[in-house]
């Protein structure tokens, strides 16, 4: 996952304000920090501060209130104000797409003018959708015990803190998380991602004005640039906030993770992936030039830097896989490599590569890093054996968040189902087969063996591709995340993390929440008796 950049210190100069209590306030000087372009490594000229405990509770104080009033705020507020984060951010698309492309060095188009600011688009009206149809509360009603339950707000900030790879799909503010937290009523506390001062201040610039048009509290939006680690960990812990939302390291995640269950607080977590690929002999001999070009294009997008990027792939030995593994090769020595967001990216890299070499992984092309312009690392391939993975099958697992990418040559079906039992958990796993059938029966067995370690199965597809869809489950087992249960990317299922689960037993009617009166003014789905159904009772 994301990587953390370092933050220089600087106590002298002016710093851009933080957005607390619907004010932009100036910071004490406990330090500052300003972004670097990656395409050139030279430092932006506006610095941002590092907040201290002071504001972090005049930040709680103001949300925790907000939380009171949001929790009991009719849905078309709610639903109006995510609609209006989407106008806003149509309105200033040019300035975020510009700003964006400068702090993460990320292509304007089509990566993110013609693909990340639609999806951002869309998942917060597809927010709206679900706030207005009420389909992430899920109303449960048993008529002949009068017992009744549906999801509802935690009434209760959340603390969202968003990763460096998607600028604006999952920034701390606008993201995935900050439009599931607001749609189940609650308020955000946003901590930016220190790469991306400028796009996360001013996508906050746009939330708080379409706060004030919707009617909303203004403290329905914290936003600070930076922490300390250990506020960061105080903060996760603290009784007022309801849950916390994280996509980094998993050094970093764990951390904050060990704060929360501490205090029994709930956090949910994208760390990491490897996202093997498995590709099987029938696939291989029928379309193995077009796979290989397939997998260098999925492995190089963004230059690697994608939590669904495939780490890994598994093939069984013959001479088509030979030819595979040649034309993977090529792809790997000749294509240009990407633009890394830091320096401490870069260094992740050689210290990942170094990690799999010393496992008994042969290096075949690349592996290390560029000095020549922005920051950079080569596009790097490794071979390895069945027996060697399975020998070291934890170092062999080392995620390498870029264009790295280790091939295991197995010796048959059998080793083949074995290294897929001894993976990691991930969030997606993918399985190419023979499109006439030669590859059915193996496909069976593998995929068995697969499924309960990736979050999503994908067939003959590369998992880069992120749609969201209400079907979508972005998540998976351990270490791909937290909890295997919950997604961070599908509506309304991804809300349903920044909600609790009431239960009115013997109720009288006119005292229920709208979505569970007998009658059913909402007009939304619920399961009556364990049949589903949008008419009342």
């Amino acid at each position: 996952m994301p990587i953390e950049t370092a933050m220089p210190t600087e106590r002298s100069m002016p710093t851009e304000p933080v957005l607390i209590a619907g004010e932009w306030c100036s910071e004490p000087n406990l330090g500052s920090f300003s972004a670097t372009n990656p395409k050139t490594r030279e430092a932006g000229s506006l610095r941002y501060p590092v907040s201290g405990r002071a504001t972090l509770e005049r930040a709680l104080e103001a949300a925790t209130l907000a939380a009171r009033e949001l929790a009991h705020t009719p849905p078309e507020p709610i639903a109006r104000f995510l609609e209006l984060c989407a106008e806003g951010l149509e309105a200033r698309a040019e300035a975020l797409v510009a700003l964006a492309h400068t702090e993460t060095g990320l292509p304007r188009e089509p990566r993110l003018g013609h693909v990340e600011l639609p999806r951002t688009l869309g998942q917060l009206r597809q927010a709206a959708r679900a706030v207005r149809t009420r389909a992430w509360c899920q109303p449960v009603l048993d008529l002949e015990l009068d017992i009744r339950s549906m999801f509802a707000p935690l009434e209760a900030p959340v603390f969202v803190l968003g990763p460096n790879n998607f600028p604006l799909a999952f920034n701390a503010v606008m993201g995935g998380d900050f439009a599931a937290a607001i749609a189940a009523q609650n308020p955000v506390i946003a901590k930016a991602h220190p790469s991306l001062p400028g796009t996360t201040r001013l996508l906050a610039e746009i939330a708080l004005h379409a706060l004030e048009q919707a009617g909303l509290p203004a403290s329905s939006l914290q936003m600070v640039y930076h922490v300390d680690p250990e506020l960061g960990l105080e903060l996760v812990a603290d009784p007022r906030v309801g849950a916390t939302a994280f996509t980094g390291s998993r050094r970093a995640g764990l951390a904050l993770k060990a704060a929360a269950d501490r205090a029994g607080k709930p956090i949910y977590l994208e760390l990491g992936s490897i996202n093997p690929v498995f590709v099987l002999p029938g696939a291989v001999r029928e379309r193995g030039q077009e796979i290989a070009q397939d997998l260098f294009a999925s492995c190089s997008l963004a230059a690697g830097q994608f939590c669904t990027n495939p780490g890994l792939s598994v093939v069984i030995d013959g001479p088509e896989t030979k030819q595979f593994l040649e034309w993977l090769g090529r792809h790997f020595q000749s294509e240009p490599s990407g633009c890394l967001f830091s320096a401490a990216a870069a260094a992740h890299l050689s210290a990942s590569v170094a990690t799999l070499i010393g496992a008994g992984a042969e290096l075949v092309c690349g592996g290390r890093e560029r000095t020549d312009g922005g920051f950079g690392f080569d596009n790097t391939l490794l071979l390895t054996s069945g027996a060697q993975f399975l020998a070291n099958r934890a170092a062999l697992q080392t995620e390498a968040f870029g264009a790295v990418h280790l091939v295991v040559v197995v010796g048959e079906l059998d080793q083949m189902r074995q290294v897929a039992r001894a993976l990691e958990g991930s969030l997606t796993g993918s399985v190419y087969s023979d499109r006439r059938g030669s590859d059915d029966a193996a496909y069976r067995e593998l995929a068995e063996a697969l499924a309960s370690r990736v979050g999503r199965l994908l067939n003959d597809k590369m998992p880069t591709g992120v749609a969201v869809s209400p079907a979508m489950h972005h998540g998976g087992p351990y270490p791909a995340t937290g909890h295997p249960g919950f997604t961070s990317v599908g509506l309304p299922a991804s809300i349903q993390r920044f909600a609790v689960r009431r239960c009115y037993d013997s109720v009288r009617q006119h005292r229920l929440p709208p979505e569970l009166e007998n009658h059913n003014p909402t007009g939304c789905w619920r399961s009556v008796d364990g049949a589903w159904t949008n008419q009342g009772v």
